[in-house]
């Protein structure tokens, strides 16, 4: 498994938009995609459980993701969440 811890930094955090590119990111990814912040692990195929975490700007949150491609998929996922 790969994983990287993030900052959101994306202005208005998570939100619908970006949300949505997570979730074709994850469906794409054979083994998956997960966020996790604090307690909490949610499948980012999911945009409800996405949307359910209310991520805002200085959210620490650890991406993990498997299976091939795993870390490009991390790359853009943290694109999303902490443009540069």
């Amino acid at each position: 498994m790969a994983q990287r811890s993030i900052v959101v930094t994306a202005e208005g955090g998570l939100h619908a938009r970006p949300a949505a590119e997570l979730v074709r990111l994850a469906q794409r990814l054979s083994g998956g995609l997960r966020i996790r912040a604090g307690a909490e692990v949610v499948d980012a195929a999911s945009v409800l459980s996405l949307m359910e975490l209310a991520l805002a700007p200085g959210d620490r949150v650890v991406l993990e993701a498997d299976g091939e491609g795993a870390d490009a998929a991390l790359t853009a996922a943290a694109a999303l969440l902490a443009p540069a």
